[in-house]
């Protein structure tokens, strides 16, 4: 059988599993009852952390779900429950909220950590396609994602049931971390390495302050002013105002039109050659807004004020290169 024959086995078997897998994702919206919302907010309401355990390919759903809750601003831990038995148990304290994953709902290890989970205190809702199974009948909350077939050829390997606990692990994440108010600084807060953590930084974050950063006065004159700016290693020295607000910003490009121009820049006071009213960018905003800025405006330096307009710093274009912003 050739297996670039568009009407190849391989191919259309491929098919029939992500059809049976988005079918087994969109069942679950049928599933959805007053049970989701419980559960909802007894995780808002946990003082502790959310276990989250299982056991085979469901635990290893079950430590994504626990991963995702975590990084959206819901402390979580994920419990092997064959290691409970063996001194991980220690993890659950009384505030802690368990989730307990079984399609079938009659896993051993899961459903005979139920008691002991009972004894320390913590709160139990079931993951299960079964509402009478064992695992149902001992816990709090229950959310049943019904009997859902496997697209395995034997309808036996986990495989559409696994898909449609993920998307309700996702569900369930992604619900409390809208009703907790978790926005893109938090969320940062959590990304604080790699390509995501580096887009959500804020511009305070990376900018130039203090001695890094050359401010003077629009009387300063040209020559004090590029001392300023060879102090500081900057490519540009911003000018405020006596109340400290954003007049302007001198850049090596207005020192060489300058010089082009045959000014006289011995007596020249910075304020009369300088870049008046240049773009500017508060602290607060995202990083990666003022790196598209600087691409648009084809600049190197970029003021950045505060909401009176004030000046708090500066980002350069080579500060944004050594953090892989640019």
């Amino acid at each position: 059988m050739d297996p670039l024959d568009p009407a190849s086995w391989p191919r259309q078997f491929a098919r029939t599993v992500i059809q049976n897998e988005a079918e087994a994702v969109l069942s679950l919206l049928a599933t959805l009852d007053k049970d989701f919302d419980r559960a909802v907010a007894a995780i808002l309401a946990c003082k502790g952390h959310v276990v989250v355990t299982g056991l085979g390919k469901t635990g290893i759903i079950g430590q994504k779900i626990s991963a995702t809750l975590a990084s959206t601003g819901t402390p979580s831990t994920f419990l092997h429950a064959t290691e409970a038995y063996h001194g991980d148990l220690g993890r659950v304290g009384k505030d802690d909220l368990v989730i307990a994953i079984s399609n079938s709902g009659e896993t051993v290890e899961v459903v005979r950590l139920i008691p002991s989970l009972r004894k320390i205190g913590a709160s139990i809702v079931a993951v299960t396609g079964s509402a009478t199974s064992q695992l149902a009948k001992l816990s709090d909350i229950v959310l049943d994602t019904g009997k859902i077939p496997e697209a395995c050829p034997l309808g036996l390997a986990p495989s559409a049931s696994t898909t449609a606990i993920l998307a309700l692990g996702d569900a369930l994440a992604l619900t409390v971390q809208k009703m907790r108010g978790f926005d893109a600084e938090q969320y940062a807060f959590y990304h604080p390495g790699g390509d995501l953590g580096r887009r959500l930084q804020r511009v305070a974050d990376v900018m130039r302050s203090g001695e890094r950063n050359a401010v003077v006065g629009p009387e300063t004159s040209v020559h004090d002013t590029v001392l300023a700016v060879t102090r500081a290693r900057a490519g540009a020295a911003l000018v405020a105002g006596a109340d400290g607000r954003l007049v302007g910003i001198f850049t090596d490009g207005d020192l060489r039109r300058q010089f082009a121009r045959g000014a006289d820049l011995a007596k020249a006071q910075v304020g009369e050659v300088m870049t008046k009213t240049p773009i500017s960018i508060r602290s607060d905003r995202l990083a990666s807004e003022a790196v598209r800025i600087l691409r648009e405006r084809k600049i190197d330096e970029l003021p950045v004020v505060d909401e009176q307009g004030k000046v708090v710093g500066m980002l350069d274009v080579q500060d944004l290169l050594d953090v892989e912003l640019v």
